[in-house]
């Protein structure tokens, strides 16, 4: 049994996606679906760690063929996910020593095969509070500039993933406060 969906939650970090995604899961298991979730980061991690890397943020600095390998090697791993639902928990775009780094590639997409996107954001003051406040990671400074430049290209990325899998977007503001409401939106939207 494949899973019957298949939904790629993306989100620039601090946005809330993590907290949005442990709502939505407890919603559906509550009505009695078996839902997974699969940090695609995480996924990449576990198989950089057989070459020596034990630093999630350190991935975005491997060369770009390095990265590719462990993208295809966690999607394989995710795709062979048997329940009802899986989401897969991942990021839109990397960024890198070279430029932005498509999270999810063409290659990556027919692997997984996506039935639905979720696209997270929230406002950028709330993003930038977040990230500045958030001790358990090492994240690069940076200014209320670039975290709207980093959403405009969350958007560009998921709308051409979403036009080369033939499957639809869902928008959602993750707004200070409001997660419950959030995650009742993105539940009605996938039909769950």
């Amino acid at each position: 049994m494949v899973a019957a969906k298949r939904i790629v939650m993306v989100g620039i970090p601090g946005v809330g996606k993590t907290s949005l995604v442990n709502v939505i899961v407890e919603r559906i298991r509550a009505s009695g679906r078996t839902i997974q979730v699969k940090s695609f980061g995480s996924a990449m991690l576990e198989e950089a760690e057989r070459i020596g890397i034990h630093d999630r943020d350190a991935l975005r600095c491997l060369p770009t063929n390095e990265q590719e390998d462990l993208q295809r090697t966690a999607a394989e791993r995710i795709a062979a996910e048997e329940c009802d639902i899986v989401i897969i928990d991942t990021h839109a775009f990397i960024s890198t020593t070279s430029g932005y780094y498509p999270g999810l590639p063409e290659n990556i997409l027919h692997i997984i095969k996506p039935t639905n996107y979720v696209s997270v954001s929230a406002k950028p003051e709330e993003i930038y509070n977040r990230r500045m406040n958030d001790p358990t990671r090492h994240r690069d400074m940076v200014t209320m500039n670039v975290i709207k430049q980093e959403m405009d290209l969350q958007a560009a990325m998921i709308s051409a993933c979403s036009v080369v899998s033939g499957s639809p977007v869902k928008p959602v503001v993750n707004r200070e406060g409001r997660l419950d409401e959030t995650a009742n939106d993105v539940i009605r939207a996938l039909g769950l």
